[in-house]
């Protein structure tokens, strides 16, 4: 693991949560989706599966716009 990793990892935690949430949203969002790693089988079969539910009605999607905010303190709306 590189110095700057490290550092990045040890103090990460004394950040906020707001802030935390907005520091893992951007390190997803600055990863090389067009190298991806291959899925394994196990991982195959939860899409399969979980996909099969949607297509039957058996989940309800949740926006992501929704969960990202369920996420942040103070700014949801739960109830």
């Amino acid at each position: 693991m590189s110095t700057n990793t490290q550092e990045v990892l040890a103090t990460a935690p004394a950040l906020p949560t707001a802030a935390q949430v907005e520091l893992i949203e951007a390190l997803i969002a600055g990863l090389d989706e067009a190298d991806p790693e291959p899925l394994d089988e196990a991982w195959i079969k939860e899409i399969e599966r979980r996909s099969a539910d949607f297509d039957a009605g058996r989940v309800k999607p949740v926006p992501w716009s929704e969960v990202r905010d369920r996420s942040r303190p103070g700014e949801s709306s739960r109830g």
